[in-house]
């Protein structure tokens, strides 16, 4: 089951730099990076209040939950929707590959261990296809900006930290506990900016295209898909699950050539076989 749960999550996130990309050729990247959290926690809240969820009981739960708030619902969406301004849809997505590498190495330092030598040659394999997917082919293609790569780069660090923290609260938390009080605390956060900038007319120009990649970046990736991700974590592992989030440039790549007509050379090909191999070896290792 967590396998499932965490194939089902790599697909709805595959999904999400193409409908950011969609969402900010009518809203504003910022604004579009503090509304999908601010609208996922208008959902949160009330889930979390009719079914009782539990708030962290101590100072330890609390902490985790603030790392995971702040790392994953507030830092990341903003800084990965500025990359999608600066940069092509494939492009970010495939910085955005690290973060198996970010979350595991999280994992493994808070348990205090190292990994196997095949875990290693896994994601040392993957994330040399990354690269020649991100140096060999986004850049020839003079889409890419080196701020658009730090921005992703930086989302990419957060967003690991905040998967270990989230993953570990569920042990207590639940889940589904630990993604809606989450959702809550960053979406809190950041709602006095998303109100003003809403006042000021930020929505003003969205249209159908805008409303349902809002609808989508909110719902799914930043509830449903998250609930899944942090089970999927804390029952399967972070240094077993974390690696096939490598897949997830393929769900975009195809994304990118089917909705931005972008195209598929051979490099692209073959990074993406060297991706899937390191990725089963290092589920094995």
């Amino acid at each position: 089951m967590p396998w499932i749960a965490a194939a089902w999550t790599i697909l709805a996130w595959g999904a999400t730099p193409a409908a950011t990309k969609l969402a900010v050729a009518e809203v504003d990247p910022l604004t579009v990076g503090m509304l999908r959290t601010v609208f996922a926690g208008m959902l949160a809240l009330p889930v979390a209040l009719v079914l009782r969820h539990a708030l962290p009981g101590n100072a330890r739960e609390w902490r985790l939950l603030l790392i995971s708030a702040a790392c994953g619902f507030a830092g990341f969406p903003i800084l990965f929707t500025l990359a999608l301004a600066h940069t092509s849809t494939a492009h970010a997505a495939l910085v955005l590959a690290a973060t198996p590498v970010f979350t595991s190495l999280f994992g493994f330092a808070v348990e205090r261990r190292l990994p196997r030598r095949g875990w290693w040659l896994g994601v040392s394999l993957a994330f040399a296809g990354e690269a020649a997917l991100v140096g060999l082919s986004a850049r020839a293609s003079g889409e890419a900006s080196a701020f658009g790569d730090l921005m992703a780069l930086t989302a990419s660090l957060m967003v690991g930290a905040g998967y270990v923290a989230g993953s570990r609260l569920s042990a207590t938390l639940g889940s589904w506990g630990v993604t809606l009080w989450g959702v809550t605390v960053g979406a809190a956060v950041q709602f006095p900016f998303a109100a003003w900038a809403v006042a000021h007319g930020a929505l003003d120009g969205a249209g159908v295209q805008g409303w349902w990649t809002l609808a989508y970046l909110s719902g799914v990736s930043a509830l449903l898909a998250y609930a899944a991700w942090y089970w999927a974590l804390a029952v399967g592992s972070v240094a077993r699950i974390a690696p096939m989030q490598f897949l997830q440039p393929l769900v975009t790549l195809a994304l990118a050539v089917l909705v931005f007509g972008e195209a598929m050379t051979p490099t692209l090909l073959a990074a993406g076989i060297a991706i899937l191999l390191g990725v089963a070896v290092a589920r094995r290792g």
